[in-house]
């Protein structure tokens, strides 16, 4: 550990670090039992998918999207996450058999044009929700959106926009570790790639694979765009990223412009023409976040009021795992993003940022390949060299977050634990699934999945569940419902209206050099 890191951690009193707070947002398809796509609409029972403060949809109405709040333990936010789950659970096996699928690759699809898009009500916020979904489907294809992710929210009290986009350069250079301990989506049912160049192997009837592949959800299969690879956004500051970004999101696309607002029957195809519709389209591994007001674009808010906490949005969904994630893996993110904070962080280059998506991609394909180099400060290192460098910095952060927090070894221990993965590839999540579908399940990514899901079922409705439990998550629901009924009966601004001034240019807010001298 740097001296400068060793005092920059002594700097950080106890009361700080008690302060870190973090929350998670996981996404899962609803599957049949049989590993095919439920197409039913999202339950009633869970409520409005606009306004339920736990339980919506992300692209498709067949992925659900379960919320925790802020918390200030790792324990605290499992627990409620594994509540939702449980409550999700009981309200699907009251309709029928749906399960929700473990793995972040889908199971398996129908026709592109048969995945049904998030449906959010008739109100204004509602439609532009849906209409948005539906310029992903033209824009990227259906399948691809249905792959499903955890995001994991996190803040430390009185850190400085500035001191968050130091972290936030240090994640991107240093986010293959978290690939590479993290991944666990090697492997896909074949329908996924259906007519798409691909450099995947065949594994067994109907499944591809990466025999050393970490997370092919974050490699040149998952979340790619041609036109976002025009983007080389820098991270160097609030205002250079708010110019990057808004030059995206006001940039007019050709392709796009060739889609049209609207089809020749006056349906919407999308929100706009410009490279990004919204901000939300714009694909990285980290964000840069703050709580939005309602109406409010998010880079006016980031403009506005700064970076309140950041998202990251590498973490596969471990089908190991009840609900997706482990209390160690959440330990060995909060000693990660703290590193990264208190880091030395030297602006990004256009050279580095290009050898960032290098190393995203040789981690996610071939993470677990023995010798693998990576880009680092121009020259090449192995990843396990580098991994265990960053490891070995960390322990001490680990050692202060468990003296500050009375957890004993627990933040310790999962540093280590990442240390002796790094050393034993056999043991990390991605090897483990490619393991379990050779040995058990016959070469068969769904058949893997299939039997992990109706596993991690099982467990949670055999989990107890209060009545007043039930009666709490009842209510949200009715609330939700409520809320949505009163928002549409609110609205008065016509659709066509209301898409143009919420896509408006004006609506993004001012760099903060240029609101100083406006003001």
């Amino acid at each position: 550990m740097s001296n400068r890191l060793q005092e920059r951690l002594g700097a950080l009193s106890a009361v700080r670090l008690k302060g870190m707070r973090r929350g998670i947002e996981k996404e899962s398809l609803r599957a049949l039992p049989d590993g095919k796509l439920a197409l039913t609409p999202h339950p009633l029972a869970l409520g409005s998918a606009l306004t339920h403060p736990h339980i919506t949809t992300d692209f498709s109405e067949s992925q659900l999207e379960l919320i925790t709040g802020v918390h200030a333990d790792v324990d605290s936010a499992i627990e409620e996450l594994t509540r939702v789950h449980q409550f999700t659970y009981r309200v699907l096996d009251g309709l029928g058999d749906e399960r929700l699928w473990v793995s972040s690759m889908p199971c398996g699809l129908p026709t592109d044009e048969t995945i049904p898009i998030g449906r959010y009500g008739s109100s204004n916020v509602g439609r532009a929700k849906s209409v948005y979904r539906m310029g992903l489907s033209h824009r990227y294809g259906r399948r691809m959106q249905t792959i499903s992710g955890i995001h994991y929210n996190w803040s430390l009290p009185d850190v400085s926009s500035e001191q968050y986009f130091a972290l936030i350069r240090n994640f991107r250079r240093q986010a293959f570790l978290l690939l590479y301990l993290f991944g666990a989506s090697p492997a896909l049912c074949s329908s996924f790639v259906a007519g798409r160049p691909h450099e995947l192997q065949p594994l067994g009837d109907g499944s591809m694979f990466m025999p050393h592949g970490t997370s092919l959800r974050m490699g040149r299969l998952g979340y790619q765009s041609d036109a976002q690879a025009s983007l080389a956004v820098s991270y160097n500051s609030l205002e250079g990223y708010g110019a990057s970004l808004q030059d995206a999101l006001t940039r007019p696309w050709p392709a796009y412009e060739a889609i049209g607002i609207r089809n020749l029957g006056g349906d919407y195809n999308q929100l706009g023409t410009s490279l990004l519709q919204i901000e939300n389209e714009f694909y990285g591994t980290i964000r840069p976040k703050r709580v939005i007001n309602p109406g409010e674009r998010p880079l006016h808010a980031l403009r506005e009021r700064g970076v309140e906490y950041v998202e990251v949005r590498l973490m596969d969904l471990d089908p190991f795992e009840t609900v997706g994630i482990n209390a160690q893996t959440m330990r060995f993110i909060d000693v990660f993003l703290l590193h990264c904070l208190l880091s030395d962080s030297p602006d990004d280059t256009p050279q580095e940022i290009a050898d960032l998506a290098q190393n995203q991609h040789l981690t996610a394909a071939r993470g677990r390949e023995p010798g693998l180099k990576l880009r680092r400060n121009g020259a090449e290192v192995t990843l396990a060299d580098w991994g265990l460098e960053l490891v070995e910095q960390c322990l001490p952060i680990a050692a202060a977050l468990d003296a500050a927090q009375g957890s004993g070894t627990a933040h310790a221990d999962a540093v280590r634990a990442a240390r002796a993965a790094l050393q034993d590839p056999d043991s990390l999540p991605s090897a483990r699934v490619l393991a379990a579908i050779e040995k058990e399940h016959g070469n068969s990514f769904i058949g893997f999945v299939r039997a992990r899901s109706e596993q991690t079922r099982a467990t949670l409705l055999g989990l107890p569940f209060s009545a007043a439990q039930q009666a709490e998550f009842e209510q949200m629901t009715a609330e939700s419902i409520q809320e949505q009924k009163r928002i549409e009966a609110a609205d008065t601004m016509p659709f066509e209206i209301y898409r143009e001034q919420y896509v408006s240019p004006a609506r993004l807010g001012m760099p903060r050099s240029r609101a100083a001298v406006a003001a």
